[in-house]
């Protein structure tokens, strides 16, 4: 997995703080980071309040405030404590408390119940290795998320509608640590909406207030693959919706709000 540049992780531990690197430098401004890091820092905040023999199955995230590329903070508790379902919540912050994202997730216990998988059959997209080399190119800056993760294209033209792309990290979530699955997969699903574009970027702001993410297992190898498609109606709200998958099929799906602005002329 190589880069043209020598990036740093997402993020670097402080304390119990984390440090923003430019790795999370967003499409919208220099000064605020992409969704997927912060969703998936605190998706690592999640499952560590989860623990043991469950499986996040539902994540959503309200993006409150866009997320400066700053030192965070990140809080997360049980909600409830079921024996079979749990529920989870946490939240992102500046330095100074002020609230940036919320998540909520159900936990569901895993056993061993269902002797295989039932009731999927839909047909998968070229694998990783057959699909064409991508890059975002509406980002603010030569160096940021888009830079930090590799794209690669199955099917569809970008910013002609409905698109399939695998996208993989290319440097580590937290600094020292390797990226769990559910972390892997959030670092990539909030580029959904820039996957399925409908609106030319030059002229046009397409943000997501939300990502609402469910799964039925976690995903498996360093890919993960966002089939993507979004609708945007005259009066500025859009939906993106995504079917999600990896190497060994389709796995859950992924649902923003988005909301579209003209740019000044």
């Amino acid at each position: 997995m190589s880069t043209p540049y020598e990036q740093p992780a997402f993020f670097i531990p402080d304390g119990d703080r984390f440090v923003s690197t430019e790795s999370t430098r967003g499409p919208w401004s220099r000064d605020y980071q992409h969704g997927g890091p912060p969703a998936a820092l605190l998706t690592r905040a999640l499952e560590r309040v989860a623990g043991e023999g469950v499986l996040l199955t539902r994540v959503t995230f309200d993006f409150v405030r866009p997320v400066p590329i700053a030192t965070l903070a990140v809080r997360a508790e049980m909600v409830r404590a079921g024996a079979k379902v749990r529920r989870l919540q946490a939240t992102l912050s500046a330095a100074d408390g002020t609230p940036l994202v919320h998540a909520s997730a159900v936990a569901l216990r895993t056993a061993p119940v269902l002797p295989a998988t039932l009731g999927d059959d839909e047909s998968a997209p070229l694998p990783p290795e057959r699909s064409a080399p991508f890059q975002f190119e509406f980002f603010p800056d030569a160096i940021g998320y888009h830079t930090a993760m590799e794209t690669r294209v199955a099917r569809g033209t970008w910013g002609k509608g409905p698109m399939t792309a695998w996208m993989r990290p290319r440097v580590a979530l937290v600094e020292g640590e390797s990226l769990s699955p559910l972390q892997r997969l959030m670092t990539a699903v909030d580029s959904a909406s820039g996957v399925a574009v409908v609106l030319e970027p030059a002229h046009y702001t397409f943000v997501n207030a939300d990502l609402t993410v469910a799964i039925h297992r976690p995903p498996e190898g360093e890919w993960i693959g966002l089939d993507a498609a979004t609708v945007a109606e005259p009066h500025g709200i859009g939906l993106t919706r995504a079917r999600l998958w990896d190497t060994r099929g389709a796995f859950g799906v992924s649902l923003q709000s988005c909301l579209a602005e003209k740019r000044p002329a």
